[in-house]
């Protein structure tokens, strides 16, 4: 079983502005031909997706079901608007981080991908986080959304890999130091 967090930021340090935008992604020009920064390797073994309800709402906005066969996780003590084409797709849960990861377990799924904001800064608390793929986009934007937020104490890592790419983009992989 593996809880890996796989996503974007600003130099800066942001996931998104203020107002959830995620424009500022596209800025570093387009990836080389046929380069996916490591996506299709990490994504492949992903069984379901986590998110929080935010991430969800931006996920609304996109075309098209980006997630292949995945199944995603909600969190959220709210009602969330679920489309008639995702229903078999999505389930929504709350609860404490071992919580919802029990609930992913008993539905079968062991390789989570956590996304989101605010559900990575739970799972990275609660210690329930194996490894973070950080892609830092070469752009300032000042404000927005924090990927990282106020911790308890440090949370020491350990890193697997820092990968360079044409367009300014740097990738790295870490693993949490459990200790």
């Amino acid at each position: 079983m593996k809880n890996t967090v796989y996503c974007a930021t600003s130099l800066d340090g942001f996931i998104a502005t203020k107002d959830h935008g995620v424009e500022f992604l596209e800025s570093a020009g387009p990836a080389a031909e046929g380069e996916d920064y490591g996506w299709a390797d990490f994504f492949g073994p992903i069984d379901a997706l986590i998110m929080g309800r935010n991430t969800w709402d931006v996920f609304l906005g996109f075309n098209m079901w980006p997630y292949e066969d995945k199944k995603i996780i909600v969190l959220t003590n709210r009602d969330i608007p679920i489309p008639e084409d995702y229903r078999d797709k999505v389930s929504v849960a709350s609860g404490t981080p071992a919580d919802v990861m029990e609930h992913a377990h008993s539905l079968g799924y062991k390789n989570l991908y956590i996304d989101g904001g605010k559900v990575v800064q739970d799972f990275l608390r609660a210690g329930l986080v194996d490894d973070i793929y950080l892609t830092i986009i070469p752009v300032l934007i000042g404000e927005g959304i924090p990927l990282f937020g106020p911790l308890e104490g440090d949370i020491k890592l350990k890193t697997v890999k820092a990968t360079s790419f044409e367009n300014g983009i740097v990738q790295l992989h870490y693993k949490p130091i459990k200790e």
